[in-house]
């Protein structure tokens, strides 16, 4: 069973159509983008030893990550709508149905760029750099699965950016435990949007766009695990560097444990693949709490 990515629920179902789209354009109603948007932002301030005193930086990070998720789908959804139609668990968002027109949906892309930018002036000038720096990689990001067949790879790189961004505020710098905590992030990403895309394998196959989880064929599980396996390894190595202690090394066991049951349980056909992609929003807190841990006792 394919599950539709548009569908009007609760309180979103009693709006006016239009706020109803605008809504469903930047998947407001889905929470779980912009929580995995956010987290590898908000692991960085923690193990940056900001996790307390830098709360307010952590909240504008979370508004940022609601905005900046909210205008990548936009613009995702503007430049794909013609494939958006040939999907079955596509076909109903608000672009790819026309219910939406395109002058609407670009102006409402604006606007939420606009929330973005008061978020960025909140940060010094070091951090402003190295988050306008990923403005070309988001901007790629809607082409990349036209052209390779491993696009989770590049996703990767852009929902992990603020692992960056969040470090260079606390540190003033980037160092070594944060361009290792921005790598573990690309891996996990590209693990767990390959079990995302699980859902679509057939639609991709059918209309010649790529994924990981085509590129993977029937090694998803093995593939996937690898992908966790490496994270781990790159963020155990970003937590030694913080504290070098084997204790800190424990804080991840928890991570480690939800990362596996993903895996170990995973079901290719159905809801299942999901059920393990939504659960990754218990894991993103999983691991704040780890780097919280050891950024608060380094």
């Amino acid at each position: 069973m394919i599950v539709p990515d548009s569908q009007a629920r609760s309180l979103l179902a009693r709006l006016p159509q239009t706020p109803r789209m605008l809504a469903q354009l930047a998947r407001l109603d889905r929470p779980i983008g912009w929580w995995l948007l956010f987290w590898p932002g908000a692991w960085a301030v923690a193990l940056a030893g900001g996790g307390f005193a830098r709360w307010p930086l952590i909240a504008w990070l979370l508004l940022g990550s609601i905005a900046m998720r909210g205008a990548g789908c936009v613009f995702n959804d503007i430049v794909d709508r013609d494939l958006d139609r040939k999907v079955a668990r596509t076909a109903a968002r608000p672009l790819a149905s026309g219910t939406l027109s395109l002058k609407v949906a670009w102006a409402w892309l604006l606007a939420l760029c606009l929330v973005g930018l008061v978020v960025l002036a909140q940060l010094r000038l070091y951090a402003q750099i190295v988050a306008l720096c990923s403005l070309a990689l988001v901007a790629a990001y809607p082409f990349m699965k036209r052209i390779t067949g491993w696009p989770q790879i590049w996703l990767g790189l852009v929902f992990s950016w603020a692992s960056l961004v969040g470090w260079s505020e606390v540190s003033g710098v980037l160092t070594m435990p944060g361009l290792l905590l921005y790598a573990g992030s690309i891996f996990w990403v590209i693990g767990y949007d390959t079990i995302y895309a699980l859902q679509d394998r057939e639609d991709d196959a059918l209309i010649g766009i790529g994924s990981s989880a085509l590129s993977m064929g029937r090694y998803v599980r093995p593939g996937v695990t690898l992908c966790y396996l490496i994270a781990l390894s790159l963020w155990a190595a970003a937590i030694w560097q913080v504290r070098g202690q084997g204790l800190a090394l424990a804080a991840l066991l928890p991570m480690a444990a939800h990362l596996m049951w993903q895996v170990g349980t995973l079901k290719e056909d159905g809801i299942d693949p999901l059920r393990k992609f939504r659960s990754n929003r218990f894991a993103g807190l999983l691991m704040f709490l780890a780097c919280l841990t050891v950024g608060t006792a380094a």
